[in-house]
């Protein structure tokens, strides 16, 4: 029977180890150690140490890193769950954000409060709630398919808490003024039909930018939107299916729109119409960037802010959330206003209601004024 430091018999199975306890259990053949700053506490721990391994629950420290376990973790259980923009999209979030503060840790030893100190250091960095969410997410699911898989004995995702929502940023739209305006000094840049399509159909940039000549169904009067364009480092341009299911849609093809379209057939001078073609392409004929696009947004701005004229700066996402805009003004009903969007859920078109232009909640307060 082992003794303490002051000569005292210790229970069996224990002994000192500096100024802490070391508990032994041999179960099935096989040796396992605890640890406690006291005599009792390390009794306890031997308790539940022997229930867990009785019950099947009880879960070996893993050396695996949290790095190597991620990269596991996307090859083995998301690789052919989700689409490639989507895996391309998880790669990139560890990557910026997870792998330094956390990725060299063993994922058995990574605590609640690792997980809290991450967002509180995202919070203070200044990164959005929405992009401290999708972190949670993807470590939440990592670490919970390790938990189910035996390698840790719980999610310590769960025992973190995310930041508080600060005041919501309102969703940015064009007032008929600043549209009109973009437009004018849009007239001469090469992709004015690019814009004037969007701001007409609210598509995304990634759906615009990978329409083709065969998507335009003029027996039925409808643009096909079923895919979008993407890249990634390494891979190049691919084609992506649509963001979500509810966007794989079709959008009334309206007179405007298909002369647009007319005028861009021909743009560049390529004559017939090229199988597999996108319909906004380079000079080239090759696929268009979202940085080209943006780009040119950025020189068309420029202009307007050079001859005087307060405009923030926008981004293409501005354009379909314009569309969205008119379309509450001019009075188009949800329901349809969510086809058109391809919306996955009532609720996000309900939430554009909330921010229409202060002229059109006025006007509609005067509809209300004149009952009483």
């Amino acid at each position: 029977m082992a003794i303490d430091k002051r000569g005292r018999k210790l229970p069996k199975g224990i002994r000192q180890r500096g100024s802490s306890y070391e508990g032994r259990i041999t179960y099935n053949r096989k040796t396992y150690t605890v640890h406690g700053e006291t005599v009792t506490k390390t009794q306890k721990n031997m308790t539940d140490l022997k229930y867990k391994l009785v019950h099947g629950t009880f879960v070996e420290n893993t050396r695996m890193t949290l790095d190597e376990w991620f990269t596991t973790w996307l090859e083995e259980y998301k690789k052919n769950r989700v689409k490639i923009g989507t895996y391309s999209s998880y790669q990139s979030y560890y990557a910026s954000l997870i792998h330094r503060p956390l990725g060299y840790m063993c994922i058995s030893s990574i605590r609640g409060d690792n997980i809290q100190k991450l967002y509180n250091d995202l919070t203070e960095a200044g990164y959005a709630l929405s992009t401290i969410k999708i972190v949670s997410v993807l470590l939440n699911g990592c670490l919970q398919q390790a938990t189910r898989n035996g390698m840790i004995e719980r999610n310590p995702v769960k025992l973190a808490e995310l930041p508080r929502q600060t005041e919501h940023k309102h969703r940015q739209a064009l007032t008929k003024e600043q549209q009109a305006l973009f437009m004018k000094y849009a007239k001469h840049s090469y992709l004015y039909n690019f814009f004037a399509v969007m701001l007409r159909t609210g598509m995304r940039n990634g759906e615009l930018r990978g329409l083709k000549f065969s998507d335009i169904d003029l027996g039925k009067n409808v643009i096909h939107v079923q895919r979008t364009l993407k890249y990634i480092d390494g891979r190049g341009y691919f084609e992506d299916s649509p963001k979500t299911a509810s966007s794989r849609r079709d959008i009334p093809l309206t007179y405007d729109v298909l002369m647009l379209i007319t005028k861009q057939k021909g743009y560049w001078g390529f004559g017939a119409e090229r199988p597999g073609r996108y319909l906004f392409c380079t000079k080239r004929g090759g696929p268009l960037s979202r940085d080209r696009v943006q780009s040119e947004i950025d020189k068309i701005v420029k202009r307007i802010q050079d001859d005087g004229y307060a405009f923030e700066r926008i981004t293409p996402h501005i354009f379909r959330h314009t569309f969205a805009t008119r379309a509450i003004e001019a009075g188009m009903q949800p329901q349809v206003l969510k086809t058109i969007l391809g919306h996955s859920s009532l609720s996000m078109t309900m939430d554009l209601y909330s921010h229409v232009m202060p002229e059109t909640r006025a006007s509609e307060m005067e509809k209300i004024s004149a009952v009483f």
